[in-house]
Formats: structure tokens, C-alpha cells, sequence
């Protein structure tokens, strides 16, 4: 990163360790919280709000030992207005290299009337409690809590008053998320110009997304000379959440041409902590969230998917690899073309001639119509499928219809072409993969034991589709097969009826493993 003057950077200050665990049921174990920590240093963020000492004895710990392990982020605690609070705090960041005390007081009318103090007998607890601080360290952050509710005069008057106290970084919090973008910046703007010292201290800005617009506050506020945004990873918090740190700074990285700002994160380390977060807090990313949510770099419609392919800038504002995804995705379903089809088997390493691609397109879109979604393991298993059923195979699946359920015995109708006849049969058996299997036996009798049958998801959710391995074994010979459907029992007796054709081929070889057909995916016939 190269040299930044005080006015071109704005400090990233990262408050998911104390703001973000406030979401209700977000609560991190110890030593998630250090794992969080160590990321966010490693990541570049300027700031770390380790958490609120006199909390717990836990919360206590936990920004202790954060202290002792930061590398190079200011570590920070938060603390109420008291000399105990802001006591247990410097115990706790004490141990860091750059350590800070962030201490607060509701200085709106609805929060004043809380402790029931006067403006003057606030004015001198802030006064008290800052010079305390300051006392204990030279790194101290002032924040008058619901600051765009409070009357613009007192606002001013108080902020003074912290910074004579020794205050080094005054933030400006929308407690509540009620401020829009103008405001936010004309309040900022306003501090600056009329609060006595404004110029010797930083401004840091904490907004609250109630409504829906954190960020563009936060940025409001950068713009009117702010240079601390406060932000958590996902954009955690209480109610709705904070300012999102990956919003705030790809934002700034991607407008740098009206916002000549810069930031010391590493972007490319966003979604990497992103995901983590979302793990240990138990609050997934929404599918639809800017810059980490899973659709953020992913495109369906078959018109964004062909610009796409042709140039990425029609449809993408930034590169997925800057926050540290591998690329985009253009996931499969409905609403794809041929195109993106063709570049996706490509990539899965199919090499497809016309023919064969509008085969698969055919299958492709019969799925589609049954998923909300085709993943890349779908669309492998339609294409294995697509080679192990060939219509040169002795024995082909036409029709299939199982009745199960809590009362047995569980029924299925086969339909099955046996060198090209088709018969039909009805059989029972214990569940209705096991009547399926019966009524193959039926049709085309052999003496071929199970040896495996396997299961699993190719991808998730109900309407996933299944993978169904089968080994059978004959006088010593054995040969497998597999089948995905998004019926299980379909996929089995595929799978069982691929075994029994590699079976066939194997007993017309002569030559040791010759029943062996492996599939190339680069010449699929």
C-alpha cells in the first residue's frame, strides 16, 4: 500500500467483536473471538473494538489476550461513563501495543433523562471521565451515544468539553439508524466548522442500518471529513445491524473517482473472513447481500450470462477476485442459455459436439424445471449419466412407478427394454429401492449378488439430485454403476441396470479388465 497522507485514509474501526456480538444469539466462544481478532489484524484493519471488559469476566479476558496478540491494529474497549468501567477497560487493553479506551455517555434528550442528569451535570461527567481516561492512556475515543438525536448547540458544547478532557478521536453515532445521508453528512460538516480543537482530532462516524442506509450514511459522513468509519464484518449488530465493513471499503475502492480515499484493508481477504464470521456468529450472509452474499458475483439470466462471456464489465462493477472469490458464477438453471452452458461444461472439462450439447441442453433444462438451481455436480452426473445409458445398452429403463410408505409390502411397476423388448412387470419387496431391484431381476434374471449400494446428495437442499452407486458381483467378475436423479429411486435402479450392462459387456471380454469403459470427459459420445 503505498504512503497515505491523514486526509487521503480512512480508518477502518471494526466493532464485530463488541457491536456485531450484541445481535441477539451471536454470542462467540473465546476462542472465536481470538481467531476473529487475528483475521481482522491480519486483514489491515486499523481498529479493533476487542469487546466490553466490565462486561464479563469472559468479554474481560478475551480483550486481554487479544491485546497481548495484535500485531498491528489498535486494539480498543468499550466503556460506560464511570471510572470503574473505564478502570477494567485499560486493564484489559493495557497489554496491547496500541492500545485505546473508547468510553460513551446518551447525550439526547431521551437518554439524559435515563440517569435523570441536567446538561451541566452531564457536561461534567464527560469531562471527568474523559480526563480519567486520558489519564490512563494516550489513545482515548469519545462518542455522545444517540449524537444525531441530540440538540446540535449541546452536541457541540459536550464534544468541546471531550476534547479539552483529551480526547483523540470523537465519533458521531446514529444509535438508532434514523438519519439519512444528508444529515449525517451536514452534521459532520457542522461539527468540524463550529466545535472549538475540531481540527486537532479525528471524526469517526457509527451508523446503524434501521432504515436501510448504514453505509451510505457512514460514506455521507467521509465525504464531510470523517476519517474513521465504525463497521462490523456482514454488517452485524444490534436490530438490523451496523455499517458493513466489506460495503464501506469496497465502495471506496470501487468510487475511488468521487470518493479519493484509501483504506490499508486487504480486500482480497473480505469473503475468507466474511464466511468465517458467519459461521462462528450463527448468522448466515443473505444470498442477496452486497459483496459477500452468495448471488453478489452470480449470474442466471441467459442474456447477463452471454454479456458476461463476452465481458465481464457489462454486468460486474468489480472483480470477484479483489474480496477473494476465484471468479464468477454463472450458475444453471431455467433462465441459461446454450451459451452459458457450453462455457460451463468447458469448464468442468467437457469438450461437447453440437449434437451432444443440445442432448444435454434437453436433459438440462428438464432439470432445471425441477431445481431451483444446477450445480456443477449435476450437471457431471447428467452428463456420466448421459454415457452410461447409451441406447446401445442391453438392458434400458423406459418406466417406473413405486408404491411405498408405512404400509408394506412397497410395490414397483418396472417398464424395462431387454434387447430391445420392452416388458413389464409388477414386483414387492422391503422399501422401493428393493422392489425396484426385484422386478429388474424378474425381467432379466441373473445371478449377480449386491455387493455395494450407495447414496449421497450431489448438492444440497430437498429437491437435490442423488447419486447412486451400485457393485454387483458374478463368478467372480464385478462391475459397478452409477445414476443421479433428483428421484432416489430412479437413480438406484439406473445405476443397478448400468452394473448389469457393464456385467454383459464384461462376459463377452476376453481380455482381463476389458469390461472397463472409462468415461473421457473431452470425447463423450
Amino acid at each position: 500500500m503505498t504512503d497515505m497522507t491523514k486526509q487521503d485514509q480512512v480508518l477502518i474501526f471494526d466493532t464485530t467483536l463488541r457491536d456485531g456480538e450484541q445481535s441477539p444469539g451471536a454470542t462467540m466462544t473465546h476462542d472465536e473471538k481470538l481467531e476473529i481478532a487475528e483475521l481482522l489484524d491480519d486483514m489491515g484493519v486499523d481498529i479493533i473494538e476487542a469487546g466490553f471488559p466490565i462486561a464479563s469476566e469472559g468479554d474481560f479476558e478475551a480483550v486481554k489476550q487479544i491485546s497481548e496478540r495484535s500485531k498491528n491494529s489498535v486494539i480498543c474497549g468499550l466503556a460506560r461513563a464511570n471510572l470503574k468501567d473505564i478502570d477494567r477497560c485499560w486493564e484489559a487493553v493495557k497489554h496491547a501495543g496500541k492500545p485505546r479506551i473508547h468510553t460513551f455517555i446518551g447525550t439526547s434528550p431521551l437518554h439524559r433523562a435515563i440517569p435523570n442528569l441536567s446538561m451541566d451535570e452531564m457536561a461534567e461527567k464527560i469531562h471527568d471521565t474523559v480526563t480519567h481516561a486520558r489519564n490512563l492512556c494516550d489513545d482515548v475515543q469519545w462518542s455522545p451515544m444517540d449524537a444525531t438525536r441530540t440538540e446540535h448547540d449541546y452536541l457541540c458544547r459536550v464534544i468541546e468539553i471531550a476534547i479539552k478532557a483529551g480526547a483523540t478521536t470523537i465519533n458521531i453515532p446514529d444509535t438508532v439508524g434514523y438519519t439519512a445521508p444528508r444529515e449525517s453528512a451536514d452534521l459532520i460538516r457542522m461539527l468540524i466548522e463550529k466545535v472549538p480543537g475540531a481540527d486537532e482530532v479525528i471524526f469517526a462516524t457509527h451508523c446503524h442500518n434501521d432504515l436501510g442506509m448504514a453505509t451510505a450514511n457512514a460514506l455521507a459522513a467521509v465525504e464531510a471529513g470523517a476519517r474513521q468509519i465504525e463497521c462490523t464484518v456482514n454488517g452485524l449488530g444490534e436490530r438490523a445491524g451496523n455499517t458493513a465493513l466489506e460495503e464501506v471499503v469496497m465502495a471506496l475502492k470501487v468510487r475511488n473517482d468521487i470518493m479519493p480515499y484509501q483504506t490499508r484493508i486487504d480486500t482480497t481477504k473480505i469473503m475468507h473472513i466474511s464466511r468465517r464470521v458467519a459461521t462462528v456468529s450463527g448468522f448466515p450472509v443473505q444470498f442477496n447481500k452486497a459483496i459477500v452474499g452468495k448471488n453478489a458475483f452470480a449470474h442466471e439470466s441467459g442474456i447477463h450470462q452471454d454479456g458476461m462471456l463476452k465481458n465481464a464489465e457489462t454486468f460486474e462493477i468489480m472483480r470477484p477476485e479483489d474480496v477473494g472469490i476465484a471468479g464468477t458464477s454463472l450458475p444453471l438453471g431455467k433462465h441459461s442459455g446454450r451459451a452459458a452452458l457450453r462455457a460451463k461444461m468447458n469448464e468442468l472439462g467437457f469438450d461437447l459436439a453440437a449434437n451432444q450439447l443440445n442432448d444435454i441442453f434437453v436433459r438440462f433444462k428438464e432439470l432445471a424445471d425441477r431445481k431451483k438451481e444446477v450445480f456443477d455436480d449435476d450437471l457431471i452426473a447428467l452428463v456420466q449419466d448421459e454415457v452410461v445409458q447409451g441406447g446401445t445398452d442391453v438392458l434400458q429403463l423406459k418406466r417406473l412407478r413405486v408404491v411405498c410408505g408405512t404400509e408394506g409390502p412397497q410395490e414397483a411397476e418396472l417398464t424395462m427394454s431387454v434387447d430391445g423388448e420392452e416388458k413389464t412387470i409388477d414386483a414387492t419387496g422391503d422399501g422401493p429401492v428393493d422392489a425396484a431391484f426385484n422386478a429388474v431381476k424378474m425381467l432379466y434374471p441373473h445371478n449377480a449378488k449386491l455387493q455395494l449400494y450407495q447414496v449421497h446428495a450431489v448438492t444440497e437442499g430437498t429437491d437435490a439430485q442423488a447419486t447412486v452407486s451400485v457393485r454387483i458381483e458374478e463368478d467372480g467378475r464385478i462391475a459397478t454403476g452409477q445414476s443421479a436423479d433428483t428421484d432416489t429411486v430412479v437413480a438406484s435402479v439406473k445405476a443397478y441396470i448400468h452394473a448389469l450392462n457393464r456385467l454383459i459387456v464384461r462376459r463377452e471380454k476376453t481380455s482381463p479388465g476389458g469390461d472397463r469403459r472409462e468415461i473421457n470427459y473431452k470425447d463423450v459420445h
